[in-house]
């Protein structure tokens, strides 16, 4: 999994992309915006002609299925990209973006985002190994959700987490800012009861522990 999920480690600054200096750009090609909590940053069928660098804050990516619900696709964090796909081609927006709580973002045009990409080889890597590495976490939880029940499911989810964003300290692994039993429920199809019940008796078994803003994981191994 670690593979699949450490794209954002490779030896590219993902925030130098974004600095105009660095990259020779007008600075009229780059803006930065502060989104308050539950405020769009797109919607659907909006213009898909901006790319964004999530700077602070956390950014729900979701759909809505046919009659109207919201669908979490991905909950992002500080230095994330996202609207990546306009890059590809034009046309309208076909997710939303959502500010989850008081949220910061660089936000590039795409027309400029392309010319650097001409001129930056490694920005092109960089951006196919962001759209190949999101497509096999979109088809990997597919999969968990038509061959793996709830909760295989939410620890799969919480093992995916630590993988991506946690830090090591010792034996054990934080994850700060950890999203809530909501947001996993949404990313794992599951409810909030059933993953209120997982988390308990995971912590029950000493396995992880967690409050409101952060989760511990003792036992990586165990937990997976």
């Amino acid at each position: 999994m670690a593979e699949k999920t450490l794209w954002y480690l490779e030896n590219i600054d993902v925030a130098s992309i974004f600095c105009p200096r660095k990259m020779n750009m007008a600075q009229d090609a780059l803006q930065h915006r502060q989104f308050r909590k539950k405020e769009y940053i797109y919607v659907q069928h909006d213009d898909a002609d901006k790319v964004y660098l999530l700077t602070e804050g956390r950014v729900r990516i979701g759909t809505y299925n046919t009659s109207g619900k919201e669908i979490t696709k991905a909950i992002l964090t500080k230095g994330e990209v996202f609207g990546e796909l306009a890059v590809m081609e034009e046309g309208k927006r076909s997710d939303f973006a959502c500010a989850i709580e008081q949220t910061t973002v660089c936000i590039l045009l795409v027309d400029e985002m392309r010319r650097l990409m001409r001129e930056h080889n490694g920005i092109n890597v960089f951006f196919m190994r962001l759209m190949g590495s999101r497509l096999l976490e979109m088809e990997h939880r597919l999969e968990s959700l038509v061959f793996k029940d709830s909760r295989s499911r939410i620890i799969e989810l919480l093992a995916d987490i630590v993988v991506k964003r946690g830090q090591r300290i010792g034996d054990e692994y934080v994850v700060r800012n950890f999203i809530t039993h909501k947001d996993i429920a949404s990313l794992t199809a599951t409810s909030r009861q059933t993953v209120g019940s997982v988390m308990n008796e995971l912590r029950d078994k000493n396995i992880i522990a967690f409050d409101r803003r952060q989760l511990l994981i003792r036992d990586l191994e165990q937990l997976k």
